[in-house]
């Protein structure tokens, strides 16, 4: 059993460049599999290993005083979820394309999992989802806003047009991690939005610590690994990655004629491009599948 930690923290890191290669070698070390991002503004990433061996690096990056209460939540697999392991260095830890906005500096009310519920139940509340169009896809709180973006760089501009539907409204938002609603709360305050809420941990923690049968939330939560997505109690579900569009792929999906394990889904069947590639690299997954060998390109399955 393998241990994934989605972890980030805004603060202010000048020496990113440095810290890069002080986390390969550690990680490197530790048989650390994930990726994290560096910048300016912060750390963000999700990392896994064994426990132990994943214990030993949050130990080494919380030792740092400027991460010593990073934000962590916890889940598990059953294989490595990653291939690789990474440390990039960015300009922002998620992308948004605003200078202006510093959760450092102004930041919506964190709202824990046990006081969600009563937050949104309230008609006062404007519930929005700031994440992808994908993700959404796969489920959401009930009776949340969709902003239907692209990428998260969108949300400034979706926000601009539908700003009136929030005239003498409490807003709250959430998003898989929290990462996500720490920006947007702090964009929606710098626009004049007056009360901005987000969930504390995101999904993952709502998903880990609230009972099933009190939940609203519908569906299944997208996760960018390679589980695709887990439900209640943070349980694998049974979604795939189509290796043609890099989008996800329901149970529904893989009973239409149109789906091609590891080449096409019935979202991208129409197009040729790289369908050879992709069945070739289908192929030799196969074969190293019946030679008991791993393929680096196993990042669909499960």
């Amino acid at each position: 059993m393998f241990r994934v930690a989605a972890l980030y923290k805004f603060v202010a890191l000048d020496d990113t460049v440095a810290m890069r290669e002080r986390l390969l070698e550690r990680g490197e070390a530790l048989g650390i599999k994930g990726t994290l991002l560096l910048a300016r503004e912060g750390l963000n990433g999700t990392i896994a290993a064994q426990p132990d061996a994943l214990d030993a690096m949050l130990k080494a990056l919380q030792t740092d005083p400027r991460l010593s209460d990073l934000d962590v939540k916890f889940s598990d697999a059953e294989t490595q979820p990653f291939l690789r392991w990474k440390v990039r260095l960015k300009r922002e830890i998620v992308t948004l394309g605003v200078d202006s906005v510093d959760p450092t500096d102004v930041v919506g009310t964190y709202v824990e999992p046990d006081d969600w519920n009563a937050v949104i139940s309230d008609p006062d509340t404007v519930l929005i989802d700031t994440r992808n169009d994908y993700e959404v896809e796969l489920g959401t709180f009930r009776g949340a806003l969709d902003p239907k973006t692209d990428s998260f760089r969108d949300f400034p501009t979706w926000f601009e047009a539908n700003r009136e539907r929030f005239e003498g409204k409490r807003v709250a938002m959430f998003c898989t991690g929290g990462i996500r609603c720490e920006k947007a709360s702090s964009l929606l305050l710098g626009e004049g939005v007056p009360e901005v809420m987000h969930l504390k941990g995101g999904i993952l923690k709502y998903l880990e610590t609230q009972a099933r049968e009190d939940s609203l939330w519908n569906g299944d939560c997208f996760v960018f690994d390679n589980r695709v997505a887990v439900g209640h109690g943070l349980a694998q579900t049974d979604w795939d990655l189509c290796h043609g569009c890099r989008m996800p792929v329901s149970p529904k999906d893989k009973l239409d004629p149109q789906y091609e394990a590891g080449i096409a889904c019935p979202r991208c069947a129409g197009s040729d491009r790289n369908r050879a590639r992709y069945a070739e690299r289908q192929r030799q997954m196969q074969l190293a599948r019946e030679r008991g060998e791993d393929h680096l390109a196993r990042k669909a399955e499960r």
